[in-house]
């Protein structure tokens, strides 16, 4: 049976989110997948079209969106849809709506910056050198299995989230000296949730389509789709 996955793509252009689905969607059809792209988050409105749907991938940077159109992904969710996206495109979308931030488990709070004498005014002020490290729930989960730790560098993502997440990966943001804060905190990279009969993936890194073509970030995002996607 041919699978159904809906690439809703949009929000901040910073985040390139044609471009940066455009490197997924050849995966998606590989795995037998009939992949149809949307511009609007208000296609989660249409009840007919979440329930034949088994995927959602998700790139939608800040933006907003309307009460039906968050009811109607919660539904499809608890209902067995599988939501999955990486960096501000799920992690950072609809700051309006607290009951999207919920069906999600993580919100982006902030990208520490680099020592202020280094500041040019551009995107590259927040690329720091970070480690992506496993948990041990990651060394074995089908996601990350065989996933060594991992060094990036690009935005390091500090996330508000709850405990009902189960984190594959983590990263640990240091303290230093410009810094307000007075310990090293660490931030989930990689999650899974579960929301009713439905699977939710986010991966943190993402930020450029260079990222996303990292052999450990783009096989985490593939794998975690397929994880994500409704199981029938």
């Amino acid at each position: 049976m041919t699978r159904t996955a809906i690439v809703v793509r949009g929000g901040w252009e910073g985040h390139h989110p044609v471009e940066a689905t455009e490197v997924f969607l050849p995966y998606l059809r590989a795995e037998g997948f009939d992949v149809r792209v949307e511009d609007s988050p208000e296609v989660y409105a249409d009840a007919d079209r979440m329930a034949a749907t088994d995927l959602v991938v998700q790139s939608v940077t800040m933006s907003e969106i309307s009460d039906d159109a968050v009811k109607g992904l919660r539904a499809a969710v608890e209902a067995g849809t599988g939501l999955a996206g990486w960096h501000g495109g799920i992690a950072d979308s609809f700051r309006n709506s607290a009951d999207y931030l919920q069906l999600v488990g993580g919100q982006f709070a902030t990208h520490p910056s680099k020592h202020p004498d280094e500041l040019r005014g551009d995107e590259t002020d927040n690329y720091l050198t970070y480690r992506v490290t496993m948990t041990d729930l990651g060394r074995e989960h089908e996601i990350t299995r065989g996933i060594e730790d991992f060094t990036l560098h690009t935005e390091q993502y500090w996330v508000l989230h709850d405990d009902l997440i189960d984190v594959l990966a983590t990263t640990t943001h240091p303290v230093q000296p410009y810094h307000p804060w007075h310990r090293p905190l660490t931030s989930p990279a990689v999650w899974t949730r579960l929301w009713g009969r439905g699977r939710v993936f986010v991966a943190t890194p993402g930020h450029s389509v260079e990222v996303l073509r990292d052999d450990e970030v783009r096989t985490i995002i593939e794998r975690g789709m397929s994880w994500a996607a409704r199981t029938r």
